[in-house]
């Protein structure tokens, strides 16, 4: 007999344990089900356990069955009890719990082949044991079974807000619905309620009376809607509604509907009901950083219109308000220091309150960061679970099933109800967790019944349609593409041998093959990636190839568009967040605060997985945050000394605080000990170099070319982004003598980045090395397959700087100046660093001191020293000054800016 854990027996666990028992009779198999909860009762738990039988449904009693199929199983129970009972009707909660205890003891006794087993214990601790898991119990036993559904109800976080001398006063409920929590301090003089959702409508009508007001506050002061006396049937959701869109354009599209439904049905609550099917759809079309936003501006909003009172509640809520025995408003507990038998409380309002007791009616939190849940917390110890996205809940499978860190294993435990806020938003009501029960007491049933190995998954949790071996060789792939690591493509190349049909693999092919800029493989492994998505695929790998294909095929925007949506759905794709943002290995979709924005967004999704770290340590040193920059470069690089990411975050720092010396020692050092193995090796060179031209150290630089940057020493683009681009710079900056050896990088570089580069960022170093070798009618030719190009980047940005590089090479210094002034802020569109779009400000620099146009070159070189120092612009700085008090023009003699005083 298989043995599943229901941990959990209010609603949730209660719906879900039926489920497991009837399907388990239907099929015919042994299953015992072990409903575990230190309660005394099962099924009403919070939400349906209270006596009081003024507190009533939220929902008209026609749409609370227990049963998806069955949408009139609690109508006929209640009208067995009461015949006058109709569809429309708000019952007390506590006849819905009393419901809820029938029905698991009704399917108890009818089953024949399912057996309940009730556990009246708490479970604090889960490990694995085989395929399956261990739970343990406070009450210091242990529970052996083959899967466990979690349904524990709202994660309550730490009560921080309450204050340590509040919460140790004994005059604060931290939970009003525990058995007499309202009996106490709370049953003698006036009461404030912190929160002002339905829990505080219920708690107000039980505690107001004559003698005493009631007092309740929350952030906002929003009180919820109430229901009509007769509902209308929902309105259809438009079809135009798109999360991928953002939330500016959703915002827009859901008022237009309930605008549209209030001028059609007289009010905007039809409007509202029918947004409930495609809810969980549009909140995973959301990037995660328009979900976050969601959550702080929007949320309060969204749930007083969509949880509603009950007409008869609303009703008495009123009374009570008129009354003037409740009195509500915005505000927050700022302070509470306990006086004898009161507690004073200061709200952040300035008013100030003498009450007998403070009662948290905070509602659903969010969870589970610094939650209070043991067992909670013991998933996300050891991996077993993740935060949600946008740090909702626990992050879950799209069966329920939950998601583990990376690396951790996956044990088979599944959750319903309030844990999945995260990927659901709404999944706190009846008609989503009975769903939600159904399917995954299937998905368990199923599951036991499979004797096949689990599918395999790459690090993150992603499921991988392909063979163990094929699998296994794409993970590897994967973490040396995240650590920026050389031989990924080699191991992409003998997945997709191993296992022809495997997408994702052809399709990560066709991505790196793009990014290194060559046509390569890149278009037959595109092709070959659609035809096995079509054949064999899971959802998410067929959106995977959809975002890398229209990434490489379609316009700058589409492309943009599926593969944020992509990250949107699923933020653990770790290679698709990798392609969305600039870095040494993608050139990225997104810029500037775009980037950073979704790069924040997934820190409940990565936590202090090493990569994330060094990806959010790029983010801070863009964002000027030194300091945070260098924890988090370290933290990644302590965790994995390889993180390309985050050395190239560190990197950066050093560069930008302008600690040339110590940032030369320890990018040396890091290069010895790491260097032969990084695909970036050059570009570390490369910051090395830069380094040394900003100490003014001529020899240096020349020997740092010649020994890591020459054409022997680097290969692919990198021949252009770093070698080239240094000997541009070196020109500019007067610290290379004679000729630039850069035909030798020219010939050995991808031609395409010079003829027709798929990219901005390979365009602009295309540009720069033609500069370099004083090709007039190849930068013409560049500048002619910019202007035809689809992106704008090429029009905007590329074709004017190939006229600007041409004005250099003709030295029409003027014209050069007029042209490069523009390009300074557009740059960045490329997907350049900002050391890297510097080298644009060189070359205007160097057109200004050949002009002649001293005062503005001075300005610039000023500027350029206060936010970094620099031995190379001080120098540069001092003799321009020098110029301007009656030195003789700089003359450029081969390459070489000099200056000689007049005579």
């Amino acid at each position: 007999m298989h043995k599943v854990a229901v941990v959990g027996a209010g609603a949730a666990g209660a719906l879900t344990a039926v489920q497991l028992m009837r399907q388990a009779d239907r099929l015919g198999r042994a299953v015992g089900v072990w409903l575990i909860d230190p309660g005394g009762r099962t099924g009403p738990g919070v939400a349906y356990g209270t006596a009081d039988p003024r507190h009533l449904l939220n929902v008209p009693a026609g749409r609370m069955s227990a049963f998806p199929d069955d949408p009139d199983h609690f109508l006929r129970w209640l009208t067995q009890r009461d015949p006058h009972a109709a569809p429309g009707d708000f019952v007390p909660r506590r006849v819905y719990g009393e419901y809820l205890t029938d029905l698991v003891e009704r399917t108890a006794g009818a089953c024949t082949h399912a057996r309940l087993h009730r556990v009246r214990d708490e479970v604090v601790a889960v490990r694995g044991q085989g395929a399956g898991a261990v739970l343990r119990l406070a009450g210091r036993g242990e529970v052996r079974v083959d899967a466990a559904v979690l349904a524990l109800g709202s994660l309550a976080p730490a009560q921080d807000w309450a204050g340590a001398a509040l919460r140790q006063s004994g005059r604060f409920v931290a939970d009003p619905w525990a058995p007499g929590a309202l009996d106490g301090p709370a049953g003698e003089g006036d009461v404030l309620l912190v929160g002002t959702g339905l829990t505080m409508v219920d708690v107000a009508g039980t505690l107001a009376r004559p003698d005493r007001v009631v007092h309740a506050v929350s952030r906002h002061g929003l009180l919820p809607q109430e229901h009509l006396p007769v509902a209308a049937p929902p309105a259809e959701a438009p079809p135009e509604l798109d999360g991928s869109l953002g939330l500016e354009v959703l915002r827009r599209n859901v008022r237009r509907h309930l605008s549209a439904t209030r001028r059609a049905c007289g009010d905007w609550r039809p409007g509202l009901d029918g947004l409930r099917p495609v809810t969980a759809a549009l909140w995973q079309q959301l990037p995660v950083p328009d979900r976050v936003r969601f959550l702080q501006e929007d949320l309060r909003v969204w749930e007083v219109h969509r949880h509603r009172m009950a007409p008869a509640t609303a009703a008495v809520l009123r009374g009570l308000l008129a009354s003037g025995r409740v009195r509500t408003g915005a505000g927050q507990l700022v302070g509470a220091v306990p006086v004898g038998d009161a507690v004073e409380v200061a709200l952040s309002d300035g008013t100030r309150l003498r009450v007998s007791a403070v009662v948290n009616c905070t509602g659903a939190p969010a969870g589970p960061p610094g939650t209070v849940n043991p067992l909670v917390r013991c998933l996300l110890e050891c991996g077993y679970g993740r935060t949600g996205p946008a740090g909702l809940g626990l992050d879950t499978a799209g069966d329920g099933r939950l998601l583990p860190a990376a690396g951790a294993p996956a044990l088979r435990l599944w959750t319903v109800g309030a844990a999945r806020r995260g990927n659901l938003l709404e999944t706190t009501a009846v008609p989503e967790i009975r769903a939600q029960a159904a399917e995954v007491a299937g998905n368990v049933l199923e599951t036991l019944a499979d004797r096949r190995p689990p599918a395999p998954a790459d690090r993150y949790g992603q499921r991988l349609s392909t063979s163990p071996e094929a699998a296994e060789l794409y993970d590897r792939a994967l973490e040396r593409i995240l650590a920026g690591r050389l031989g990924a493509e080699e191991l992409l190349a003998q997945a997709v041998a191993v296992d022809p049909g495997f997408a994702v693999g052809h399709a990560a092919l066709a991505l790196l093959g793009h990014e290194r800029g060559g046509a390569g493989p890149a278009p037959g492994a595109l092709t070959r990636a659609r035809r096995a998505a079509a054949v064999r695929a899971d959802d998410r790998e067929r959106s995977f190839v959809a975002a890398v294909d229209a990434c490489l095929t379609g316009t700058e925007e589409r492309g943009k568009k599926a593969l944020l949506g992509h990250i949107a759905a699923h933020p653990r794709d770790a290679l698709a967040v990798s392609a969305a943002v600039p870095t040494v290995s993608f050139n990225g979709v997104t810029g500037a605060e775009e980037a950073w924005a979704l790069v924040e967004g997934l820190s409940a999704a990565y936590g202090d997985d090493w990569w994330y770290l060094g990806q959010l340590a790029f983010v801070r040193q863009e964002q000027q945050r030194w300091e945070e920059a260098e924890a988090l470069s370290c933290r990644a690089l302590a965790a994995e000394p390889s993180a390309g990411h985050a050395v190239h975050a560190r990197t950066h720092v050093y560069y930008e605080t302008g600690e040339h010396r110590a940032g030369l020692a320890w990018l040396d050092e890091w290069l010895l000990r790491h260097g032969a193995g990084a695909c970036h090796r050059s570009h570390i060179s490369w910051h090395a170099a830069l380094h040394e031209l900003s100490l003014d150290d001529r020899p240096a630089l020349l020997r740092r070319y010649h020994r890591e940057l020459s054409a022997s020493q680097v290969s692919g683009g990198r021949l252009l982004a770093d070698s080239a681009a240094l000997l541009w710079r070196a020109r500019m900056t007067g610290s290379w003598s004679g000729d630039l050896p850069v035909a030798e990088l020219l010939h050995a570089a991808p031609q395409q980045w010079l003829a027709a580069p798929a990219t901005g960022f390979a365009a602009l170093h295309g540009a720069l090395a033609l500069a370099a070798a004083g090709d007039l009618d190849a930068l013409a030719r560049l500048r002619a397959h910019a202007s035809a190009h689809q992106q704008a980047v090429f029009a905007q940005v590329i074709a004017p700087l190939c006229d600007a590089l041409s004005a250099v090479v003709r030295e029409d210094w003027q014209e050069a100046v007029r042209l490069l002034w523009p390009l300074l802020p557009l740059v960045a569109r490329t997907g350049a660093s900002k050391a890297q779009q510097e080298v644009v400000e060189e070359t205007l620099l160097h057109a200004l001191i050949a002009s002649g146009e001293y005062d503005r070159a001075a300005r610039l070189l000023a500027a350029r020293l206060d936010r970094r120092p620099s031995p190379l612009d001080r120098r540069r700085l001092d003799a321009v000054r020098e110029r301007r008090a009656g030195w003789r023009s700089p003359a450029v003699v081969g390459g070489v800016t000099e200056y000689t005083r007049s005579a």
